[in-house]
């Protein structure tokens, strides 16, 4: 007997049609659809189904409902993800509902990605790129820390303000005089950078994330630290097209 898992996302009954929408831009395919009685819908993308139910009284800014989809090839999903949005909506949603966030790796030994919907229900896509699943501990070398604690609350929490706190003091000690301390690598500053871009993108202050961006794309690299900053080198052509 054969059993399978079908998560059962809230959304507000109004935002059915963006919903579908939506995910019809990610390719799934809307399988079951009725208003009346009440608002649901069903879609499907190869073994991946979602279903929504409709409800009045619902605010999308506070959801915080959503599941996690695992794949064998995140990096094409996140592809085809961020193709799709394009070609839907004209441009990549980054900040808002819905949104897409960045790919990369996370400190608890998956590849991912968020993908928040309309009405508020985030979506995890991850890959399994190691064997423990456990939160690996926080470095000890003060820039790989900064790193390591912004990006979970940027990519994992979804806490910008205190992600944006974390590498704003870590940029301020990188910039501080009379540093007698090493300061960060080029790979780290690359990224302390481009995640505080992105971050104050996401937030809505444009001129800061261009400020920072800008700053990012002129930290200079060896061959091999751009193989080994690909992802923030991904992610800064992503912010800057």
């Amino acid at each position: 007997m054969a059993e399978k898992t079908i998560p059962l996302l809230p959304c507000q009954s109004t935002l059915l049609p963006a919903v579908v929408e939506f995910y019809t831009a990610l390719g799934f395919t809307t399988t079951f659809r009725q208003d009346k009685p009440y608002a649901y819908a069903v879609v499907e993308r190869g073994d991946v189904e979602l279903q929504f139910y409709g409800l009045k009284e619902y605010d999308p800014a506070s959801s915080y409902s959503g599941c996690y989809v695992l794949t064998d090839d995140v990096d094409a999903l996140h592809t085809a993800f961020r193709a799709g949005l394009k070609a839907a909506y004209g441009r990549i949603p980054s900040r808002g509902l819905p949104r897409i966030g960045p790919l990369k790796d996370m400190s608890y030994g998956v590849r991912q990605f968020l993908v928040t919907d309309p009405t508020g229900n985030s979506l995890r896509i991850g890959q399994q790129i190691s064997e423990d699943q456990h939160h690996s501990p926080a470095p000890k070398e003060r820039y790989a820390r900064a790193l390591h604690q912004a990006e979970l609350y940027a990519d994992s929490k979804e806490d910008l303000p205190g992600a944006a706190r974390i590498i704003d003091r870590a940029l301020e000690r990188a910039d501080g005089e009379g540093e007698t301390e090493a300061g960060p690598t080029p790979v780290q500053l690359l990224r302390l950078l481009v995640l505080r871009g992105d971050v104050a993108q996401r937030q809505g202050e444009a001129g800061l994330a261009q400020e920072l961006l800008t700053r990012a794309a002129g930290v200079p690299l060896t061959d091999e630290e751009r193989a080994g900053a690909q992802d923030a080198l991904t992610r800064l052509a992503e912010l800057t097209e």
